[in-house]
C-alpha cells in the first residue's frame, strides 16, 4: 500500500445524489485502487488494512484535497457547477488535533466555499468522545462546511447523541433500504425520516436500487436519494458527462412540459 501511494495508483470515483425533482445536488467522492497486476482493489480489503497501519490518516488527506480539486476544476472547464461534494472521513483522521485546521487550509487552497463540502462521519466516530466530536463539529459548522452521519441506525447509541450534536444530515444505512419490504426495516426507515423532520435534519437514503425502494421512501418523505438506480459511482470524466447529460434531460423535459 505504501508503494501504491508512492506511484499514485488510487482514484476518486464519484457516485451522484438526486432530489425527487431528478437533479444531482451533490456527489459522494469514493476512494479506489487500481493494483498494476491484480487491477480494482475492493475499499472493503484495502480501508481496513489502512486503518490498522495509520495509512489512512495520508489517504484521508489525500481525498479529501482531490475531491476539493476535482470540485474546482469541474467549476472551471466544465458546463456545470456541483452543489456540494462529500468526503468520509475514518476515526483517526478525525481524532487528529489538527483536523479543523487542515481541512480549512485545504479549501483556501483550492478556492472552494465551505459551505460546498459535507464531512461524513460514521456513528462510531461520534459516540467513541463525544466532547472531540462536538468541540470539532462545531468548529467545522462555524466555517459553513456540512456534517453527515453516515450509515445511520446501525449504531447502538443512534437516539442518544442527535438532539445534541451539531448535524445537518442524517444517511439512511443501505441495509434498511435493500430489504425496505421487511416490516421492520419499513418501520426504521419511517421513524428515521420522521425523526429527521421533527429535528430540523435532512434525510438522505443509501443505496436505493430499485423503483420500488424509491416510491416507499417519497411516500415516507424522502427527498433525497443514492443508489445504483440513479448512478453508480463514476471516474471524474465520466461523471461530468453523466451530469451534463442529466441536466440536458431536464431542460428538454421542461421545454416538452411548457410547449404543451
Amino acid at each position: 500500500m505504501r508503494i501504491a501511494i508512492e506511484r499514485e495508483e488510487f482514484t476518486l470515483n464519484y457516485q451522484p445524489l438526486f432530489d425527487n425533482h431528478n437533479s444531482i445536488i451533490s456527489a459522494e467522492a469514493l476512494i479506489r485502487w487500481q493494483h498494476p497486476t491484480k487491477g480494482w482493489i475492493s475499499p472493503a480489503d484495502f480501508i481496513p488494512l489502512a486503518e490498522e497501519t495509520g495509512l489512512i490518516i495520508y489517504l484521508g488527506e489525500w481525498v479529501l484535497r482531490e475531491a476539493c480539486r476535482q470540485l474546482k476544476q469541474w467549476e472551471s472547464t466544465s458546463f456545470f457547477q456541483l452543489p456540494l461534494i462529500a468526503v468520509n472521513v475514518s476515526p483517526k483522521q478525525f481524532r487528529q488535533s489538527n483536523f479543523v485546521s487542515q481541512v480549512k487550509q485545504i479549501l483556501a487552497e483550492f478556492e472552494v466555499h465551505p459551505e460546498r463540502l459535507v464531512i461524513e462521519l460514521t456513528e462510531g466516530i461520534v459516540i467513541a468522545d463525544v466532547d472531540d466530536t462536538v468541540k470539532k463539529m462545531n468548529a467545522l459548522q462555524s466555517l459553513g462546511i456540512r456534517i453527515a452521519i453516515d450509515d445511520f441506525g446501525t449504531g447502538y447509541s443512534s437516539l442518544t447523541y442527535l438532539n445534541t450534536l451539531p448535524i445537518d444530515v442524517l444517511k439512511i444505512d443501505q441495509s434498511f433500504v435493500r430489504d425496505i419490504n421487511n416490516d421492520n426495516n419499513t418501520a426504521i426507515v419511517g421513524t428515521i425520516i420522521s425523526m429527521a423532520k421533527h429535528l430540523g435534519l435532512k434525510v438522505i437514503a443509501e443505496g436505493v436500487e430499485t423503483e420500488g425502494e424509491l416510491k416507499y421512501l417519497m411516500s415516507a418523505g424522502c427527498r433525497m436519494f443514492q443508489g445504483y438506480l440513479f448512478g453508480k459511482p463514476l471516474s471524474a470524466d465520466l461523471f461530468a458527462k453523466f451530469h451534463i447529460t442529466n441536466q440536458q434531460k431536464k431542460i428538454t423535459a421542461n421545454c416538452l412540459i411548457s410547449a404543451q
